[in-house]
């Protein structure tokens, strides 16, 4: 009943009266205006000055409902229920003392949410009522309601504070418009005209990559940024000498952020990156990104530019001083500053000399103390100031992460889809998964676009050996680089190429001597102080620490990772840097006596490079002649390096080698992966091999899965088309040494799956499954509820083999009947499994139960060909608990399933053709065999050399079976005496013979007992 309904009922005039008692008389305006008026002063029923009681405030509510049943027409709700609905609006007006709000807050309110606050404050008050009466209650609450805030209406006092607290309002509106303005001062047109054109113009000017250095004929050097662009990592070890301010919290701090993101957590950053690690290329992709977004007004400032141009310049110079052809408006720049509107990134602190970054530092804090409210960003290579150098600043510092496998990957793919030749993508990403000095070489963007200009370059290949790309590489991070991007010597003269070479090659040769990666500066200045007389005078260098500083500094090969240590940014280039120098000295000797250790393989790789024709066949001779299979594939990877060799040496190494790769059985294989990764960027195929070769080369693959994961992937990845069934299992069955969905995208989902069994071991394992095409059939361990089960199956109703295993949590199988198309099921180890008559629909036609499990149900099963079983079994014989109706073909028996009744009952299946019996704890009786004998589709006998070990009493039981065509018996230890079983077969003409795992015995002891058949070992 709505309001107006009930209004027809009860007349307001004598509504309000009533609704009236229940407030207080009001005093005069003038001594309330100036504070709220509470309810729970108003109300006639709370306070000092109380007129009605809650006995009244009943007797009130008791004509209310009296009028409404008494008015004229049907009533709204039972007559027995009028003291009930009387006492639960009582209850409501009531409540109306217990809100916390004024008279103007509940007129703002209005009725019908007035009316739910007092539902809500009285609650239950509507409880036992019919739905007629509770309706009633609801509408004359709300018609209460709607009285009551037209009493507030018409006080005197309302009106008044009304207009008070209106003007209130609109004076702190004003005030804190008036704060804002202040605040942020609007732009004139005039600087809302420049600013349309200076962002496109940021944004346009730097949307761009390039690579200094290259010198490449059809490979561009130059991609758009958008395009090309890689969001790197930042690391933050900690934050040296970062005070936090008054009233500030602590900064949060991650040890790994993308990059491009910094600035939204820091707003000052001092980052550091490594030569070619992405600084500049950021500062771009975040002055693009702020001006295409018109987040922020970008500014960036290369310090080798500013500090050309005279003093490093104020806010009003900033675009003039980087060469922006656009003039802006008097004081622009000033008032971005000043709104703290600014995006200022200063770009190349190490290309600066020492002396002069003094000044920068106080130039910066300058700008920082007249302009706080600005987002910073200032990079510098590593070495070129301290750790705290900003840290009054409060600057954090970040460092530019080296990329990573997967970074790697999308640079690739977005290289040769900027240069349009996504052709040679798929062939570099293999060589850079399986060759790992070349994987380690490409940790930055600068020496990633490198390989991978080279690499077009080469049509798809890199050069024949590496050494072509170590030099292209070495010459532009020494020479190039910094001469093409207008860099001269930041502090002065510097080595040349040249001498830099002979200077980080001591180093590298002494390092790798040691058998470290790292090495005290004191250590290396003792190694420069010592080359220096040789070098002459090296650029008008003094001393040792000078040079050694530029070339921290300059190189990009060398860094600082703590204080007072330094590296080679790439190991690649301590290797290679190692082996020019031993090559130069004449000690080849020296690296082939380390050649048994794993760590100089690439030390002699490059050695042979670097040498001459005859010096190259001495070091392969020495390899070879060690009669190592190591060392032998060791020799054949350093043919790619070797561009000019005695022919007669090359065919030695490779004939030698073919011994090994390919593989040809799975011994083989497995002895072949004990050479390590070496062996992945060697295996062949799969075009040309046989399928026993492809079948080794894919199990040395996934042995060495575990210790070079990406190698390893790429090589298997060649074989996801094989058609070869033992090729296929073997890429299906080495799923668990990979990231599941890395190796399921690039290989499970690729396979035919005709065959095959896809087996999960894992959550991650099983919840790739919904990613891939169906599987049709399925092994699942671990603990899950049926309903689970098919739940994580994509599409239940593609599964026609499924097999669980290890899963205490498999209770109820009911949920299985989503498995429409189902018609194998095996579980092992799941003791709570019940419900097999339940799967009777199904149309089961092979069952295997485990031991520990629940056969009841099995007799409900009418559709069964296969069973196998090995728990108890009820009843006292097979007719009690198989399903007599089945038309078996095959039944295996083993464990204790035969202490009941053994084999009685057995005769009942005539359709038997296959019977297999397992490792029996009973021994088999006279009848049992009868039974056996009964059976006229026999033909297949299996049985577990445990019986004739353990019950051999059963076999002498055994009557002559003619039927009996073929016998295997599997887990022998070879001391059995098959004699006995032999004379009681006379017609079989196949017999195989499996070993028990760690045994082996001839197979010509056993042939002579079986004269009229083939008598084959299976081995294990």
């Amino acid at each position: 009943m709505e309001p107006a309904v009930l209004g027809g009922k009860l007349a307001s005039s004598m509504v309000a009266p009533l609704v009236k008692k229940l407030f207080v008389t009001g005093g005069p305006g003038a001594g309330l205006v100036d504070r709220p008026v509470r309810l729970d002063r108003l109300v006639s029923f709370r306070g000092e000055r109380r007129h009605l009681g809650e006995t009244e405030v009943g007797k009130l509510a008791g004509r209310l409902v009296g009028a409404s049943l008494d008015s004229p027409g049907e009533p709204p709700f039972r007559r027995d229920e009028e003291t009930a609905v009387a006492l639960a609006l009582a209850a409501r007006l009531l409540a109306l003392g217990d809100l916390d709000m004024d008279d103007v807050q509940a007129v703002r309110l209005g009725h019908r949410e007035l009316a739910a606050r007092l539902r809500r404050q009285a609650a239950g008050s509507g409880d036992g009522l019919s739905a007629d009466a509770r309706y009633f209650l609801d509408s004359a609450t709300e018609w209460a309601c709607l009285h009551v805030l037209e009493f507030f209406t018409r006080r005197s006092t309302f009106v008044a504070r009304t207009l008070v607290e209106q003007t209130r309002s609109q004076t702190e509106l004003i005030a804190k418009v008036d704060e804002l303005i202040a605040r942020t001062p609007r732009p004139d047109s005039r600087d809302t005209a420049f600013e349309r054109r200076y962002l496109p113009y940021v944004a346009e000017r730097h949307n761009h990559l390039t690579i200094y250095g290259l010198d490449l004929r059809d490979s561009p050097d130059r991609w758009p940024l958008e395009v090309a662009y890689l969001s790197l990592e930042a690391t933050a070890d900690g934050e040296p000498g970062r005070d936090t301010l008054p009233g500030e919290n602590a900064p949060a701090r991650t040890g790994r952020m993308p990059a491009d993101a910094a600035l939204d957590r820091e707003p000052r950053v001092l980052l550091r990156g490594d030569a070619g690690s992405g600084k500049t290329t950021l500062v771009q992709w975040l002055a693009v990104t702020a001006a295409r977004e018109g987040t922020r007004i970008p500014f960036v400032l290369p310090l080798r530019t500013l500090i050309r141009t005279g003093p490093l310049p104020a806010p009003s110079a900033f675009l003039s001083a980087v060469g922006c052809p656009l003039s802006p408006p008097d004081g622009w720049a000033e008032r971005v500053l000043t709104a703290g509107r600014a995006l200022v990134m200063v770009d190349g602190l190490d290309e600066i000399p020492q002396a002069d970054r003094h000044a920068t530092r106080d130039w910066l804090s300058g700008l920082l103390h007249a302009y706080p409210r600005n987002r910073w960003l200032l990079t510098t290579r590593p070495t070129a100031v301290r750790a705290d150098w900003l840290a009054q600043e409060r600057f954090g510092e970040l460092s530019l992460a080296p990329m990573g496998r997967a970074e790697v990957a999308t640079f690739v793919h977005r290289w040769h889809e900027a240069a349009r030749a996504p052709e040679y993508e798929q062939r570099l990403l293999d060589s850079l998964r399986t060759k790992r000095d070349l994987a380690r070489l490409v940790t930055n963007p600068l020496m990633c676009g490198l390989v991978c200009a080279l690499h077009r370059e080469r049509r798809g290949y890199l050069p024949t050996g590496r050494k072509e790309l170590y030099d292209a590489a070495l010459t532009m991070l020494l020479a190039r680089r910094d001469r093409e991007r207008g860099m001269g010597a930041v502090d002065g003269p510097e080595p040349g190429e040249e001498a830099q070479l002979e200077l980080l090659q001591r180093i590298a040769y002494a390092l790798v001597l040691s058998g470290r990666q790292e090495m005290t500066l004191e250590t290396a200045e003792g190694i420069v102080d010592r080359a220096l007389p040789a070098l002459g005078p090296v650029s008008g260098q003094r001393d040792a620490a000078a040079v050694l500083r530029a070339l921290l500094l300059r190189s990009g090969v060398l860094r600082r990772p703590a204080e007072g240590i330094l590296d080679f940014v790439h190991r690649t280039f301590q290797d290679y840097l190692a082996a020019r120098y031993a090559v130069e000295q004449g000690h080849l000797g020296v690296l082939t006596g380390r050649a048994d250790d794993t760590e100089w393989e690439d030390v002699i790789r490059m050695a042979v490079a670097h040498a001459r024709p005859r010096e190259r066949v001495s070091v392969l001779r020495e390899l070879l002649r060690r009669d190592d299979p190591r060392l032998t594939l060791l020799a054949l990877a350093c043919l790619e390096h070797a561009a000019a060799l005695d022919p007669a040496v090359r065919a030695e190494v490779e004939d030698r080698a073919a011994e090994l790769i390919p593989p040809r059985t799975a011994e083989a294989a497995r002895e072949l992966a004990g050479a390590g990764p070496l062996v992945l960027e060697l295996l062949p195929g799969p075009d040309g091999l046989s399928a026993e070769e492809a079948l080794g080369v894919t199990v040395t693959a996934s042995v060495l899965g575990g210790e070079e994961p990406d190698g390893a992937l790429t090589v298997l990845r060649r074989f996801r088309d094989h058609p070869d069934l033992d090729v296929r299992r073997q890429l299906v069955g080495t799923w668990h040494r990979f990231d599941a969905a890395e190796y399921a995208a690039e290989v499970l989902d690729h396979l035919d799956r005709a065959d095959l069994v896809l087996a999960c071991d894992t959550p991650e394992q099983l919840a790739t499954l919904a990613g891939m095409r169906p599987w049709n059939q399925l092994s699942i361990s671990g603990r899950y509820s049926a309903g689970d089960i098919a739940a994580r199956v994509p599409e239940p109703s593609a599964v026609t083999e499924l097999t669980l295993a290890d899963n205490p949590l498999l209770t109820e199988l009911d949920a299985l009947h989503r498995f429409t198309s189902l018609t194998r099921l095996a579980y092992y180890r799941c003791p709570n499994a019940r419900g097999l008559d339940r799967l009777a629909g199904l149309g089961l036609s092979e069952l295997i139960l485990g031991s520990d499990t629940d056969p009841s149900g099995i007799r409900s099963l009418s559709s069964l060909t296969l069973l196998s079983l090995t728990p108890d079994l009820p009843g006292a014989g097979l007719t009690d608990a198989l399903p007599t109706d089945a038309p078996l073909r095959f039944l295996y028996l083993g464990d204790t399933c035969t202490e009941p009744g053994g084999l009685l009952g057995l005769g009942h299946w005539r359709t038997l053709q296959t019977l297999s019996l397992g490792a029996l704890t009973t021994e088999l009786t006279e009848d049992d065999w009868q039974e056996v004998a009964s059976l006229p589709a026999l033909t297949y006998l299996y049985l577990d050399a445990a019986i004739l070990r353990e019950v051999p009493a059963s076999i002498g039981r055994m009557p002559e079976l003619p039927g009996i065509e073929v016998l295997t018996v599997h887990g022998m230890e070879g001391t059995e005496h098959l004699a006995a079983l032999a004379a009681r077969l006379p017609g079989v003409h196949h017999v195989t013979l499996a070993n028990r795992l760690g045994h082996s015995f001839p197979l010509s002891d056993f042939r002579p007992l079986f004269p009229s058949a083939e008598v084959v070992l299976s081995r294990r």
